[in-house]
């Protein structure tokens, strides 16, 4: 892998072709309406919402949304709360800073603060199975997310043609047993190219290196069958037949450095039965995976999601 890889039409993005082409997509970045969204936890004591609230109430934020919970087991509150900054009195660094002093330290809290001004970009990673790839794109033209979609990585080039019936730029970066650190510093550099905020494995059949999950802590998302660890390998749905199972599943979940043990995102199940045939469970199974990924999608975009050590807190 001496040379950039193809892209879309075989043409190789070379120099100032590249960078050309890098600026022509960032230009379409459409705006959104602009809103802080502050994900916090912290030990359980009285006064937190109070004192949030009125944090917010003291420098003209209009909340739009607030949710909470409180873990019992672990004595955790756990909180999400969203505002206007249309007429806010602070600035990004002048919030940070004075609720860092003014509301986090007092409280001890862990928090992350959101200020979204522009969609996330995502970049989709995908193998040969196309179902999850083309769920995610109806979504993303249909104008149901609000995101922006620039990059697909794959480690093969039969969907090529999918991305560019979008006008999405296609890479084809091949990953052997021999090549996989070269193949995913490839990888890295088209993320930092065309400013990746997150990632999703739309059936990527590959395992991401330690040190490549780590670059992106939370932001990889990926889907699966619920069969695991019951029912590995590469035909699942045909061990599953075999053994007459009652249920299929689907999770969503980040992906992290231990395989497929990720804080989950989402899951669901359907029942199924002896009439049911091999096929009958692979297409019931991915349009499930289907519909799980893109929940824990909208999740993270929404910035609905709190990971608490290898647990999340999925608000609504």
């Amino acid at each position: 892998m001496n040379q950039l890889p193809f892209c879309r039409k075989g043409s190789l993005l070379t120099g100032h072709y590249f960078n050309n082409r890098i600026s022509i997509i960032q230009n379409r970045m459409e705006t959104v309406q602009p809103k802080a969204i502050l994900l916090i936890h912290c030990p359980d004591q009285s006064g937190i919402v109070a004192s949030v609230t009125q944090f917010i109430s003291k420098y003209n934020g209009n909340i739009l949304d607030l949710d909470q919970h409180v873990d019992k087991h672990a004595n955790i509150f756990f909180m999400r709360v969203a505002w206007e900054l249309n007429s806010f009195g602070l600035a990004e660094d002048a919030l940070r800073d004075a609720f860092s002093s003014g509301i986090a330290k007092p409280y001890n809290m862990t928090w992350n603060l959101h200020i979204t001004r522009k969609k996330q970009r995502m970049a989709v990673f995908v193998s040969k199975q196309s179902h999850c790839l083309f769920d995610i794109l109806a979504r993303f033209e249909s104008g149901e997310w609000e995101v922006d979609i620039p990059l697909i990585i794959s480690n093969h080039t039969e969907l090529e043609t999918v991305a560019n019936r979008l006008n999405i730029d296609f890479h084809h970066v091949s990953v052997t047993k021999t090549n996989k650190v070269t193949a995913e510093q490839r990888q890295r550099e088209l993320l930092q190219r065309y400013n990746i905020d997150f990632i999703v494995l739309a059936r990527y059949m590959q395992i991401l290196s330690e040190d490549f999950v780590n670059d992106f802590p939370s932001r990889i998302i990926n889907i699966h069958h619920s069969f695991l660890p019951a029912f590995p390998g590469a035909k699942p749905y045909h061990s599953a037949y075999e053994r007459g199972v009652k249920l299929i599943g689907a999770t969503s979940h980040y992906v992290t450095a231990e395989l497929d043990q990720g804080p989950i995102i989402d899951q669901d199940v359907i029942h199924v039965n002896h009439k049911h045939s091999i096929d009958d469970l692979v297409r019931k199974g991915r349009d499930l995976e289907k519909v799980v990924l893109s929940r824990a999608i909208w999740s993270h975009l929404h910035r609905k999601t709190l990971v608490f050590k290898n647990r999340t807190v999925i608000f609504q």
